[in-house]
């Protein structure tokens, strides 16, 4: 069978292409070697569970491996701690008769040991965490290599006391390991950070942060691809497929617009293999592989529904002021300082969310970042707005010959903001003006457009957007007035990023308060470059 794109559960190298994994498997086998007890927390399909397999055959040769899920766990397992050291005790067992064949005469008695014990009926209710970690002690002890442990899915466990009592005893047998044997590593992961476990113990109490998992080290590795890596997963698809593609082209629009997110990355290289190689408009993989392919792909991840965007958007019900960080950020240019010890930014970046860039709070990559303004703008509440309304009236006027007429767009909008907004106060144009063009632009473009946020050029004063209609870019700043220097200035700055996109006309909306404004839509000349500027 040939290999395929896969975002399904772990990929398998002989099977999937994938990046290679090789660099970061040996930083991570660097925390093993050291001794070190950590955890791997990262967003949904980020890959760790597939890091974790790549890191098991590695170890294979140097150490006892010891993976198991936590997922498999039922939650009858968790009731008692006599219940969950059977368990965790079967499948230590099952793991070594599965994995391991041969044993050190000792290492088999210490084995035999423990099976006898969980073999006992009716169940040892006696058999605590505390026994169970001596008999584990005694494993380590009669082991010819050390042992290293692997729980996958830790945090499918985590709002359990028993659980707590868990991670108690890892902790203490790691503090002891220098007077009595202890696993060589243990590795968690899962999408929450246990270090920072919070547990309502009881249902009057508020949530408290009481996790003894404070034994952990950093965990520093990125597992994001990188361009290098996106290129490389693409280099063994053209060496089977010959497409004639532009490699590292396309492996920079990948990483652009995903900046390097497993899931995204690998879905979109899925659609343009699986999905688009079908449409007759492609037909054949040469023609797929383009940088129109690429955007239709991104089109279709845009709409489509999938476990990764059902779970962001789960998050956002969940957590309220997650999703108000969010909305601020999104759509009223404020500048965030990151700070990891703010509730809401500390759970935005722990989903996979925000990053920290440059010591700011910014969307993680292009794709979140519209799959979340469509998500915003698709409310009930935002497409009862008038100027949705007039957008959807319009729209039929705005293409002629294939091609997207800006200017029209922005003297439409400019009668129809007038109209229903003009008496609003400063405040209102503030915070609401760039978040109604965008809902008024939505409509006109989509399904056949794309659109996205320049991230570098966001503030409170100033934002970018950047409208790719079939292969045609349109680059529009939306900007608050102030004063006719900034106005400048504002010029000039969309001058330097039309000819960083080599383009010769760009779009300027300004919210202004000024109440002697010329409301309305003009060209100018500035160095070369026309600007279609519209007042509002």
């Amino acid at each position: 069978m040939p290999k395929v794109f896969n975002t399904a559960a772990i990929c398998i190298p002989q099977e999937h292409y994938m990046v290679n994994l090789d660099s970061r498997v040996r930083e991570i086998k660097k925390l093993v070697d050291a001794g070190k007890y950590f955890t791997i927390n990262r967003a949904r399909q980020y890959g760790k569970t597939t890091t974790l397999r790549a890191l098991y055959r590695n170890l294979m040769k140097d150490y006892y491996v010891v993976s198991l899920d936590f997922q498999t766990f039922g939650s009858a397992e968790f009731e008692t701690e006599s219940r969950f050291a059977n368990s965790f005790a079967d499948s230590i067992l099952e793991e070594f008769e599965r994995r391991h064949r041969e044993f050190p005469k000792k290492m088999e008695e210490s084995l035999e040991n423990l099976r006898r014990k969980i073999s006992e009926r009716p169940l040892n209710e006696n058999f605590t965490l505390r026994s169970l970690f001596g008999y584990l002690s005694d494993l380590c002890a009669s082991a010819d290599k050390p042992i290293v442990l692997m729980i996958d899915e830790v945090d499918s466990a985590s709002n359990n006391q028993v659980f707590l009592d868990f991670l108690a005893q890892l902790r203490a047998q790691y503090i002891d390991r220098d007077i009595q044997p202890a696993f060589q590593s243990v590795i968690l992961a899962g999408v929450y950070d246990v270090k920072n476990l919070k547990r309502k113990l009881r249902p009057e109490e508020e949530h408290k942060y009481n996790s003894p998992w404070n034994i952990a080290a950093e965990f520093t590795v990125d597992m994001s691809f990188s361009k290098e890596e996106i290129a490389g997963m693409l280099e063994e698809y053209e060496a089977d497929y010959h497409t004639g593609m532009n490699i590292n082209d396309m492996a920079q629009w990948l990483y652009n617009y995903t900046s390097g997110y497993p899931f995204l990355v690998s879905r979109l290289c899925q659609l343009m293999d699986e999905r688009i190689s079908q449409e007759e408009s492609y037909p054949s993989l040469s023609d797929v592989w383009t940088k129109k392919g690429f955007e239709e792909a991104v089109r279709m991840l845009l709409s489509e529904k999938n476990t990764l965007f059902e779970s962001l958007f789960n998050k956002l019900k969940d957590y309220p002021e997650l999703n108000q960080t969010i909305q601020t950020i999104l759509f009223t240019g404020k500048s965030i300082a990151y700070n990891a010890d703010e509730t809401s930014i500390d759970i935005a970046t722990m989903f996979g969310f925000v990053k920290n860039q440059n010591g700011k709070v910014v969307i993680a990559n292009r794709i979140f970042e519209t799959r979340l303004y469509n998500y915003y703008l698709s409310t009930v509440e935002m497409q009862s707005k008038d100027i949705y309304d007039k957008s959807l009236l319009d729209k039929n006027q705005f293409v002629m010959n294939g091609h997207l007429n800006m200017e029209l767009i922005l003297e439409r909008f400019v009668v129809h903001f007038h109209d229903i907004y003009g008496d609003r106060d400063e405040k209102f144009i503030e915070k609401e003006g760039r978040k109604y063009f965008l809902l008024y632009l939505r409509p006109i473009i989509n399904g056949v457009g794309n659109y996205y946020i320049e991230a570098e050029t966001r503030d409170q004063r100033r934002t970018d957007v950047i409208v790719d209609y079939l292969g045609e870019l349109y680059i529009i700043e939306l900007k608050i007035w102030h004063g006719e220097e900034y106005n400048r200035q504002g010029e000039e700055q969309l001058v330097d990023y039309l000819n960083s996109y080599h383009l010769d006309k760009g779009y300027m909306v300004t919210f202004s308060f000024n109440q002697k404004k010329e409301i309305g839509v003009r060209q100018v000349e500035v160095d070369s470059k026309t600007i279609i500027e519209a007042v509002v």
